[in-house]
């Protein structure tokens, strides 16, 4: 019996902090509801989605109203505003028990339609900055008593996509290995690094591919288990991987949240 009072221990701490690259929609933000209501106080970062962004805040301030929630304005392909952020976030909290970087942009069609500009615009967004936030963040991290970073891969990124294009698997294919390799280079500061590979999610950068019953018919039928995945699959997932309560074990690892795709 004493050992099964273990599982109503708390292993984390009372005020743990999260900052969420890319909150202001989408799956940043409902993992920034999420961990709100799981007693964290949240920090997100926005680009262009201003008035997202602030309605955000305020799900994550009904969530918890006792927390330190703050909003950030960041262009993750600057790396003097990520260093401008982590000076800031260094003012306004101790340290980060949890970075997720959640800031991504879709792009389609085949490489020969593909423009150098595109590519380095959805390299620079879903890779370069993932780089450039974690490297300046970092010493927020090691300061934490326990820290986690979770990045959002994608499907696309380990298979392939009928839908997405090159640039985009490219630059999911390059979260994956920033993933392992961090894994092992952070494991010594007892940084744990994760990433979660979804495929489709319902997003507003989806919608266009969901707007009628046939096409959503369609997306179900590429899934064995005939379902549309919501961001609070993925928010879902982020928790369980973040948490030291739930994955202090698990480093390096790629969770595939596919319903069973699997091409």
């Amino acid at each position: 019996m004493a050992r099964l009072a273990e599982y109503n221990e708390e292993r984390r701490p009372s005020d743990p902090n999260i900052l969420i690259i890319g909150g202001s929609r989408g799956i940043g933000a409902e993992t920034a509801r999420l961990f709100s209501c799981k007693g964290y106080n949240v920090a997100i970062t926005y680009n262009k989605s201003r008035e997202k962004a602030r309605s955000v805040l305020e799900d994550v301030k009904a969530c918890n109203p006792k927390g330190n929630h703050k909003l950030y304005k960041l262009d993750v392909r600057s790396y003097e505003q990520v260093r401008h952020l982590a000076n800031q976030i260094e003012k306004d909290y101790p340290y980060i028990n949890v970075l997720v970087y959640a800031a991504g942009i879709l792009q389609y069609g085949d490489i020969e339609q593909l423009t150098p500009q595109e590519w380095h615009n959805v390299i620079e967004t879903n890779l370069t900055g993932a780089y450039y936030t974690t490297k300046e963040l970092l010493p927020l991290l090691k300061k934490a008593p326990w820290a986690s970073i979770i990045y959002i891969a994608s499907i696309a990124g380990e298979t392939g996509n009928i839908v997405a294009g090159a640039a985009y698997s490219a630059s999911k294919a390059g979260l994956i290995g920033l993933t392992k390799r961090l894994a092992v280079e952070l494991a010594k500061y007892k940084i744990r690094v994760n990433a979660v590979a979804p495929s489709f999610v319902e997003t507003d950068m989806t919608r266009q591919f969901l707007d009628t019953e046939e096409k959503r018919e369609r997306v179900r039928k590429l899934h064995p288990l005939e379902i549309i995945l919501q961001p609070r699959d993925i928010a879902n997932a982020i928790y369980f991987l973040a948490d030291p309560q739930h994955s202090r074990g698990i480093t390096g690892h790629i969770l595939s949240i596919n319903a069973g795709r699997r091409t």
